[in-house]
């Protein structure tokens, strides 16, 4: 096992050339499971190939172990990677392909049959062995390819989205299965997708990316519940987070957000957020599980909404609705759900409900509450 930190990364292809990579600071330590997620042309492929020596940085370090690999080259790394293409050798056994990278190290026969068997046994694939890759399906190829790196313990592994050419029932099964070997292993271990459950049920730490950039990073439930922008806000969740546009009002000293209701307009209380924002159009964020099907109370008044579309999913029903001329998709259980033409009051639950300065995309504080940073981030948006 082994720490792995990069220290202000960057990657350029050239002059004139935007960074495919910028500043890019992250952490983790000895066994933990990192997700790198974002979405296609992030840079998080590019991310791994540069920890993997596949490609050079142009500025920053790598540190494995508080050791600067950045000038290695990947066979002197120590580290085993598993691709999304599976990378087998089709003339080969799967014996003959677990084995392969260990004859070239020289490893003595009796080690490397002994090694094959280990994985082979973790794996599950001891009756595969004499098999060639394409008499195997797509989920033995793939369980093959890890067994691969396994069979080299490394300090590190990474997998770059390895599920994404299996069909929906195998790539469930194979994430339990790769949460599984972690569990077992406790090796670091780097994982990109786009996939953000996989994110959500693989990580114990996520890095979200857009454009080179890391938007954020954090355990998969800070990232959830306290997303630092409206786009990690969007991109995790399934379904996303509802954005709806707000105006922010001042009234008898209480600020207030404007919403249009079926019946009328509907004043949201904001409770501590800020007086200076008076006037600011801001947008709310609430994810589906998040609006509650109840009456107006004293402290939270109902919102008035017809349902439009119904999308029964088994364990729950996703009711879409029009507030503020935003789509807003609510989750219910199956045993409550309406009917098509319905009017329901709805609540956002005031402790989950955030705010986001419609402008700069940043997160300016929750309903009726604002942590410190976030009365900076306030404070800096004055006066723009």
């Amino acid at each position: 096992m082994a720490t792995l930190e990069l220290r202000n990364v960057n990657k350029s292809y050239g002059s004139g050339l935007a960074d495919t990579l910028k500043n890019i600071e992250l952490s983790i330590d000895s066994g933990e499971f990192l997700i790198l997620v974002g979405p296609s042309g992030c840079g998080k492929s590019t991310l791994m190939n540069c920890i993997a020596g596949l490609e050079s940085i142009t500025g920053g370090a790598i540190m494995v172990d508080d050791a600067d690999i950045s000038g290695m080259s990947p066979k002197d790394r120590d580290i085993a990677m598993v691709f999304q293409s599976y990378a087998l050798y089709p003339t080969m056994s799967v014996r003959e392909n677990i084995a392969f990278g260990l004859k070239i190290r020289k490893m003595p026969a009796a080690e490397i049959d002994a090694e094959v068997a280990r994985v082979a046994k973790l794996l599950q694939i001891e009756h595969l062995l004499e098999r060639k890759p394409g008499q195997l399906s797509g989920g033995q190829q793939q369980r093959v390819a890890m067994g691969r790196a396994l069979a080299r313990r490394p300090k590190i592994y990474l997998f770059d989205e390895p599920l994404s050419n299996l069909d929906a029932k195998l790539r469930v099964e194979m994430r339990t299965e790769i949460k599984l070997m972690h569990q077992r292993l406790k090796t670091t271990t780097v994982y990109v997708t786009h996939d953000q459950i996989e994110a959500m049920t693989l990580g114990d730490k996520v890095a979200v990316m857009k454009d080179g950039i890391i938007q954020q990073f954090g355990t998969p439930q800070q990232i959830y519940n306290d997303p630092a922008n409206l786009f990690v806000a969007g991109f995790m969740g399934s379904p996303p987070m509802n954005f709806i546009p707000l105006r922010l009002q001042r009234r008898d000293g209480r600020l207030f957000g404007l919403l249009d209701s079926a019946d009328g307009h509907c004043e949201l209380p904001l409770g501590e957020v800020e007086d200076e924002l008076d006037g600011r159009e801001v947008i709310l964020g609430v994810r589906p599980e998040q609006i509650l099907v109840a009456a107006a109370t004293a402290e939270l008044p109902g919102i008035r909404a017809e349902v439009q579309v119904l999308e029964p999913t088994g364990p729950d029903t996703l009711a879409f609705v029009e507030i503020n001329q935003t789509k807003v998709c609510c989750r219910l259980a199956p045993d409550a759900a309406p009917r098509v033409g319905e009017t329901l009051d709805l609540q956002f639950a005031p402790d989950k409900v955030l705010l986001f300065d419609a402008q700069s995309g940043e997160r300016l504080g929750r309903l009726g509450k604002a942590s410190p940073p976030e009365r900076a981030k306030v404070a800096r948006l004055k006066g723009m």
